[in-house]
């Protein structure tokens, strides 16, 4: 055996089966099989690669067909892994149908009509059918002539606007689809890098899996840009011929679709002679793809192009006020990181009708009353209030120059418009309308509430001091109750501002907003339930799926029995009280007037059963002015009579029995260390009565710190003797007996003057006698209110 290793070791060996092509020594083939076996088995056989050498064939490693498969296997692999990883930074399958782009937000109406929008975005966001059929082939033939054959990339369309690009030495076709396009619109950045080519191959290839070709094609018309600030084709109608699509004719049809490849370029109000050149492309594709006919496509081609140009409608902003105010309530109820991505539709209350009629009414008051009243402002919101929902909103005269929304932000005095509520939580005590207190000269921990006339009427009804705003009775209301019962009822039924446990809380004299204080009033309207003011329905994302909609439960803030006697009394208060000019001809109207210090304030909150509105007026400076209440009551009466056209009359419910009904609510009296009650004198005694009480120091602190006390919201008693000019009336105050306290006061306060008898119409230069006293009984025998306080120059 070592000698056979040994010779095989020594000289080549031929182990082939033909015996050719070895030397001339070999082993007998008889023998070529058992000796194959043996030297396997003693592992002296030469190896495979040496066998094949011997054998004249070639290492598989210097095989064509193996580095060819082994190039393709690879390239398969890569093209897996680059696939994959293109596919990781893509958006979500979910989120290839949407409509808007990023960083937009569109705020629309009750009844879907746009207020504003911010962004990248087309104002009309047009359905495919209202599209016209020749402006869609138009944008196929000029942009994407195999639109409906590829699906999302089209090679063939490549290589033809190679050639054409070629052959025309510039860039006159491009090889992308519409697909493409609307994915680099929705999801990519318009950087010229091969990356961003290959996201933009594979987002067109999954868009064509998940939408249909007439859902692209939708997406895409409304929002291409097209230049001049027009994103989608109804921006562009609008901004370059001051149309809509329907109206375009075919030259312009093919004007705006050849501005999709560059709208700088071909933009036909800046280079005109550049976008009828490819108009007329546009217009010869369109003929060789048989969309239009020869004579239809000369037409067109010998059309003058003649611009109209507007400014693009998504630049305007209807309800501006509303808007900001929406805006500004979006983080409550949607993530910081979602508002950033954008994309957003929010759905709002906004009635646009009812809208138009607010700014119509504010717009009016400001222009008439406003003028010899001495007031620059006002604000007015409506409010559904079994849902909350705002429906209307005017934070002011003009956003334009001022964005301060005085419904929403502006902190004010409400007056006695606060009294809704002292004497609400007084009902809600098992306190009768009827019971009696005292209106005479009263003093508390030196505290003294004045009626804004001077005058005292003596014993009177809850009712009847509500209907007069007789502030008296209403400190004594308060004392009964308790601080906290009235603040908490005014919480739940919507106040949000703070509340001080001060006696000068019954007028009013802590500050709130309109739109807090207009809620609460709706819940009178309500029978005792609350539901939180809001004005977003519904959030949409970009793919148009809802992220958060609204969901507000109204809550009992206040028992049904004690919420229907409190309308029963305020509606008196419209019927026969300070708030007659908010009537309204054949339908109930609650609500109450108010007024604040000097008048700076004039407010009215009234309500039907399906609405209730709150009006402001006033100056921005806190200046007073020469008006009354009573004209925050006719812009309330201008609004809703127009609003409430066509809604059924509904009723309020019939005031409950008063015998016998329990509480609902525990008084809490305030127990003060000092009162003082006086009776009811004559002016000359009152008057040295309040001298008296002005020279002690110890009881008042001082005397202008006692008056300034006393001016806190004081209700206008508005007498018969009523006129805005200014001189006349300190010329009947001057020629009248006043006591020393009304001497001591600035005549200015004479003029905030509340109605309890409306004053007859007269012009403005009219005067007549004071008279201090008036009887809500006489109003029945004048002219209605409205008549009175419509000025004579509408």
């Amino acid at each position: 055996m070592g000698k056979l290793t040994s010779w095989f070791k020594r000289r080549p060996t031929n182990l082939s089966d033909s015996g050719q092509g070895g030397t001339n020594e070999s082993l007998p083939p008889a023998h070529l099989a058992q000796t194959r076996q043996l030297l396997s088995k003693m592992k002296i056989l030469p190896s495979k690669m040496r066998v094949n050498r011997a054998t004249g064939a070639r290492p598989l490693y210097r095989r064509f067909w193996f580095w060819a498969g082994l190039s393709i296997g690879g390239g398969i692999a890569a093209s897996i892994y680059g696939i994959s990883l293109i596919d990781r930074t893509l958006p979500d399958q979910s989120e290839l149908n949407a409509v808007f782009r990023e960083q937009t937000l569109t705020i629309k109406a009750a009844d879907g009509t746009i207020l504003q929008q911010q962004g990248e975005a087309t104002r009309e966001q047009l359905q495919l059918e209202q599209i016209p059929d020749n402006l869609k082939k138009a944008f196929i033939a000029s942009e994407d002539r195999r639109f409906r054959q590829h699906n999302g990339v089209d090679p063939q369309g490549i290589v033809r606007a190679g050639l054409n690009n070629l052959r025309s030495q510039g860039v006159v076709e491009g090889g992308s689809t519409i697909t493409q396009q609307l994915t680099r619109i929705l999801f990519l950045k318009q950087e010229q890098t091969i990356w961003r080519k290959l996201k933009e191959v594979r987002l067109a290839q999954k868009m064509e899996q998940e939408l249909t070709k007439d859902q692209i094609l939708e997406r895409y018309l409304n929002l291409v840009y097209l230049g001049s600030g027009a994103y989608g084709v109804a921006d562009a109608a609008w901004v370059y011929f001051s149309k809509t699509p329907d109206q375009l004719s075919l030259a312009e049809m093919a004007t705006i679709a050849g501005l999709a490849p560059a709208p700088s370029l071909y933009a036909p109000d800046k280079n005109p002679e550049a976008a009828k050149r490819r108009r007329d492309l546009v217009l010869l594709r369109m003929q060789e793809d048989k969309v239009i006919t020869p004579e239809q496509r000369q037409a067109a081609v010998q059309e003058p192009l003649t611009l109209k140009s507007s400014l693009p409608k998504r630049v305007q902003v209807e309800s501006p006020y509303f808007t900001s105010y929406i805006q500004k309530e979006l983080p409550k109820y949607v993530s910081p990181n979602v508002l950033k991505s954008g994309g957003l539709v929010v759905e709002t209350t906004l009635n646009p009708s009812w809208q138009k009629v607010a700014e119509e009414a504010v717009a009016k008051t400001l222009r008439n009353q406003g003028r010899w009243e001495n007031f620059k402002q006002a604000a007015m919101v409506a409010i559904d209030p079994r849902n909350g929902e705002i429906k209307a909103m005017v934070g002011g005269k003009d956003f334009g120059k001022n964005q301060f929304n005085r419904v929403t932000q502006a902190q004010r005095q409400p007056g006695s418009t606060f009294k809704g509520f002292v004497y609400a939580t007084a009902i809600a005590t098992g306190k009768s309308p009827y019971d009696s207190y005292e209106d005479a000269p009263f003093v508390v921990d030196g505290y003294e509430p004045k009626n804004y006339s001077e005058n005292f009427r003596g014993s009177m009804n809850i009712r009847d001091a509500l209907t007069r705003s007789v502030n008296i009775v209403a400190v004594k209301v308060l004392i009964d109750v308790g601080f906290t019962p009235t603040i908490k009822l005014a919480h739940d039924m919507g106040i949000k501002s703070e509340l001080k446990p001060t006696y000068s809380l019954a007028l009013g004299s802590n500050e709130v907003n309109l739109l807090e204080l207009t809620s609460a009033y709706g819940s009178f309207a309500t029978q005792g339930l609350h539901a939180e003011p809001h004005g977003i329905t519904r959030i949409l994302n970009r793919q148009g799926k809802v992220i958060w909609s609204a969901n507000f439960k109204s809550k009992r803030a206040l028992d049904a029995d004690s919420a229907a006697i409190m309308t029963w009394m305020l509606r008196n208060v419209v019927e026969a009280g300070t708030g007659g000019a908010a009537q309204l001809d054949n339908r109930p109207v609650a609500g109450k007037t108010g007024t604040s210090d000097e008048a700076r304030d004039l407010w009215f909150i009234g309500y039907i059963p399906q609405m209730v509105t709150g009006v402001w007026l006033g100056n921005d400076n806190n200046r007073p002015t020469y008006g009354s209440s009573s004209s925050a009551a006719y812009t309330w009466h201008e609004f809703m009579e127009k609003a409430v056209e066509g809604m059924p009359v509904e009723k309020f419910p019939k005031r409950p029995k008063l015998d016998g009904r329990k509480g609902t609510i525990k008084a809490q009296s305030i127990k003060p260390k000092q009162i003082l009650n006086r009776s009811i004198a004559s002016k000359d005694d009152d008057s040295e009565g309040e001298s008296a009480r002005n020279s002690n120091s110890e009881e008042s602190g001082s005397s202008r710190r006692r008056r300034s006390r006393r001016r806190y919201s004081q209700e206008e008693q508005q007498s018969s003797d009523y006129t805005p000019r200014r001189r006349r009336r300190d010329r009947s105050e001057s020629s009248s007996s006043n006591s020393s306290s009304e001497s001591s006061t600035p005549r200015r306060r004479s003029r905030r003057v509340e109605s309890d008898s409306p004053p007859p119409r007269r012009s403005r230069r009219e005067s007549s006698p004071a008279n201090s006293s008036g009887s809500s009984g006489s109003s029945s025998s004048q002219p209605s209110w409205r008549d009175r306080l419509r000025p004579s120059n509408q």
